[in-house]
């Protein structure tokens, strides 16, 4: 690239941005297909915001950034401005606290990610041919709006670990998590999965699966025009339920779904568990290129292990019957490594303006990293697959 000069803006909403030269950075391998995963799509981050899921009053205040060359969009970040640490699943709350007892101002920091999706995927959305520039102009931009509003941080979260390692390059602070993910080893059916298990961890699969399959209704999984109107009104019962119990008030607004079954529908797979004409559990996914995402689950009845059937095995269901590579089960959850879902690393990227607190928090983050090194190693080994298959995979 030239010395073309690279103009750098901060927009307070979408509607300002065009969603073509969005998606063109977001997701160009969507023109020949489904988008590797549809949670920076111009559509997903707008029904966000048009359902004010994001906006006044959520701590989520968008600051899109675009980076543009002679009119042309070449690179974009989700950025918002946060007033608090909720709804992000890499947690920094230690840090606003050490930081605010030091006498500083943690809140307002910013955030590059997608609000409530603990998902990695590219957060430095770049068009092709401008992937290294345009992750370098965005970085610098988003570095300069902190430090120009004296904003005490910048972080990427869930961002690849290509990303990762390029911003490492640029002077960002990169930090390791983990979560759970299912791999498709070429199983032909659910039955080739299970014979790549020990004995005891397949019986147990087994009995789960029959057991929550006798809950005394059936399990149906829907997409694209199937999902209607009664059964968003369903899962928002679900949500509900889930949502005040794990944060106390649910992220996501009852429009978020209204503005899905319109422009989301064919991204998402709905599994729910009817009994007697209505739906008492059930579990939402999102549809990417090779992955499946699952993102909610929640109920108005309990059955006995009808959780673990509808957000894990009907996932892995569908991934064989469609080819696809994973499934991401969203954040924590050690229960899920008997369930064939193995611990693997998720990355993201930090910036401070305080010196000293940029060196302290260094210092954590390479403590933190050799700990969440060594327990993925440990929680491998202790697997469900029998040991051949674990050997084979490494």
């Amino acid at each position: 690239m030239d010395d073309t000069p690279i103009e750098i803006t901060a927009h307070p909403g979408l509607s300002g941005i065009d969603p073509a030269g969005w998606d063109a950075c977001a997701c160009p391998e969507a023109a020949d297909g489904r988008p590797v995963d549809p949670f920076t799509t111009y559509r997903f981050l707008k029904a966000l915001e048009d359902s004010g899921s994001v906006g006044t009053g959520t701590g989520w205040q968008p600051r899109y950034v675009t980076a543009t060359v002679d009119g042309q969009m070449i690179a974009a970040a989700p950025l918002y401005a946060k007033g608090h640490s909720q709804g992000e699943y890499i947690f920094d709350h230690n840090w606003a606290h050490a930081y605010e007892n030091a006498g500083g101002r943690y809140y307002p920091k910013l955030q590059i990610a997608v609000p409530f999706t603990p998902a990695t995927g590219r957060r430095f959305l770049t068009r092709p041919g401008y992937e290294a520039t345009g992750m370098s102009a965005l970085v610098q931009g988003a570095v300069q709006i902190a430090a120009d509003n004296e904003i005490s941080s910048l972080h990427a979260t869930f961002c690849t670990e290509a990303e990762a390692l390029a911003g490492k390059e640029m002077g960002l602070l990169h930090r390791v998590g983990q979560q759970f993910h299912w791999v498709n080893d070429g199983y032909a059916d659910f039955d080739g999965f299970l014979a790549s298990l020990s004995s005891r961890k397949r019986k147990n699969i087994r009995k789960e699966r029959t057991t929550a399959q006798g809950f005394g209704g059936d399990i149906i999984s829907l997409t694209g025009s199937q999902i209607q109107p009664e059964h968003w009104d369903a899962f928002w019962r679900f949500y509900q339920d889930t949502g005040n119990r794990k944060w106390g008030t649910p992220y996501l607004t009852r429009q978020f779904f209204d503005c899905a079954q319109e422009t989301l529908r064919d991204d998402m797979l709905l599994v729910l568990a009817m009994r007697d004409g209505r739906a008492v559990a059930g579990a939402l996914n999102f549809i990417g290129r090779d992955t499946l995402y699952g993102r909610y689950w929640g109920c108005t009845e309990h059955h006995a292990c009808l959780h673990f059937e509808l957000c894990y095995y009907q996932a892995i269901d569908y991934a064989i019957a469609h080819g696809m590579k994973r499934v991401e089960a969203g954040a924590q959850g050690e229960h899920k490594l008997a369930r064939g879902y193995l611990p693997v690393a998720t990355h993201s990227l930090h910036w401070f303006g305080d010196p000293g607190f940029r060196d302290a928090v260094a210092h954590y983050l390479r403590a933190e990293r050799e700990a969440i090194d060594h327990e993925i190693e440990v929680l491998t080994s202790y697997g469900p697959f029998r040991k051949i298959h674990q050997e084979e995979q490494q």
